[in-house]
């Protein structure tokens, strides 16, 4: 099966203006040489604290935002020049589920005007009132939610309404971005029970991002760890979370609550230190060395790639341990 959707060397850099002429002094790194690679029909999960740039990946792959550097491909096409009406082939193909379920809603709209919205701007030639039925009843909605504003229903509901919305024009790639971070918990099972429905009924790509660990292992068939911009780690969920071996995704998985904190007496966690630094002026070589427990003096000027570990499993990581003791250092440079 080949890569449906490749991104190579992506890097998104905002411009920092000031001064009434408003000229550059600066520009916040987003994202720097991010490259990674979906499946058709696979869900893909990107996780890291906030701030890391998962969102602007999520936009860029999108299409809202202009990548600096770097290249996307879908489906054999290089989209990444893509502009105006070029784009509009590409729009229908992939759509995305947003964080927040009310404030991606027009609150001046009903729920089928909603969806409607999006049949009509892309010219549906069926009948628009039977396809939103339709849509409204595959998300477990009856009929009248139609006639229902975002306000009249439950986070559960809106969240459902989003998706109907993204599956209106039969999308191969769905870009859930926190789909369902801003729902209770009871709520969030509920959600993605009906995501991994939808891929296996549609054969569905996604790209899931997300900070909720125990959420993206359940989901996804792979993932990757970002950090201040940069991949981190990548693999299988299974190999990520049974054998991590970059500190800093030791660390996310180290936080995440275990349901048997007894059980876990005498396990080593990893503890990071400091705050991430701001990507206005991120640090020289490897972006992580600030906080890194095992960092060594090589990671202040040395940028470290990805490096390819066993299996599917890559890290980017200039001191990474192979066995408790001794430490086995692998050394990769650009």
């Amino acid at each position: 099966m080949g890569d449906y959707l490749r991104i190579e060397g992506l890097s998104v850099h905002f411009p920092v203006r000031k001064g009434l002429l408003q000229r550059q002094v600066g520009a916040v790194k987003a994202l720097e040489s991010v490259t990674l690679t979906l499946k058709k029909g696979e869900a893909f999960g990107l996780v890291g604290e906030s701030g890391c740039g998962k969102t602007t990946l999520a936009r860029t792959v999108l299409r809202l935002v202009d990548p600096t550097s770097g290249s996307i491909w879908f489906d054999g096409k290089n989209i990444s020049d893509l502009t105006g009406t070029a784009l509009a082939p590409y729009r229908k193909r992939i759509a995305a589920i947003f964080q927040d379920p009310f404030s991606s809603l027009n609150p001046r709209m009903t729920s089928g005007q909603i969806i409607s919205e999006v049949l009509q701007v892309h010219r549906y030639s069926g009948n628009i009132k039977d396809r939103v039925t339709e849509l409204l009843s595959i998300c477990g909605l009856a009929p009248r939610f139609a006639d229902l504003y975002p306000h009249e229903m439950s986070g559960g509901q809106r969240q459902r309404v989003g998706i109907a919305r993204a599956l209106a024009l039969d999308p191969e790639l769905i870009v859930c971005d926190e789909a369902v971070s801003a729902l209770d918990v009871s709520i969030q099972a509920q959600i993605i029970n009906l995501l991994e429905e939808l891929r296996e009924k549609f054969d569905l790509t996604y790209l899931f991002i997300g900070h909720d660990l125990s959420v993206v292992r359940h989901l996804c068939d792979r993932l990757a760890v970002m950090y201040l911009g940069r991949i981190m780690e990548m693999g299988t969920s299974e190999e990520m979370f049974s054998n991590p071996r970059h500190p800093y995704t030791k660390a996310l998985i180290d936080a995440v609550p275990e349901p048997d904190p007894l059980g876990q007496e005498g396990k080593e966690h990893v503890a990071l230190a400091g705050e991430i630094p701001s990507p206005l002026s991120p640090p020289s070589g490897c972006v992580f060395h600030t906080r890194c427990p095992i960092a060594m003096d090589q990671c202040r000027s040395t940028v470290p790639s990805l490096s390819r570990l066993a299996g599917h499993h890559s890290a980017a990581c200039l001191a990474l341990e192979t066995t408790p003791e001794p430490r086995t250092t692998v050394a990769h440079t650009n």
